[in-house]
């Protein structure tokens, strides 16, 4: 039973990561517009419930526009949106909450910015996490 639910989680973080590249725009930007292009998450294999963690999100954009919110989404969870500690140079960084259960995720994120005096919503990029636990001492 437990293989089973792996293999149909590890099946559905390979559809979301397949999805996530083919839906990612090509055409040039528009003025003031944001595209998120990767993510960079720390070591996941150090990540402890209730902490959280910095991630550094790579970008491109047209013009300078106001990226003021980033919102993330670990699989099975909800989404958090929470302030963007520092942008530039085609790089931002925020914090995230670390997830409460070891195991293989998904993290969608996506960014609001100004555009023309209107809030806009990027792009969904995708990025897979294996979290791992604390390790239990054998028997």
């Amino acid at each position: 039973m437990k293989s089973i639910l792996i293999g149909i989680l590890m099946g559905a973080l390979i559809l979301l990561m397949i999805s996530s590249c083919a839906t990612v725009p090509t055409e040039p930007l528009g003025p003031g517009e944001v595209r998120l292009l990767r993510m960079d998450i720390p070591d996941a294999s150090e990540f402890r419930k209730d902490t959280r963690y910095v991630v550094t999100i790579q970008f491109e954009a047209e013009g300078g526009p106001e990226i003021t919110r980033v919102c993330l989404q670990w699989t099975g969870y909800g989404t958090t949106c929470t302030k963007v500690l520092d942008y530039g140079n085609g790089l931002l960084r925020a914090e995230i909450p670390a997830p409460e259960v070891p195991g293989s995720y998904a993290v969608k994120s996506y960014v609001y910015y100004m555009r023309n005096g209107k809030i806009e919503v990027s792009n969904v990029i995708v990025t897979p996490v294996n979290v791992k636990g604390e390790k239990k001492p054998m028997r």
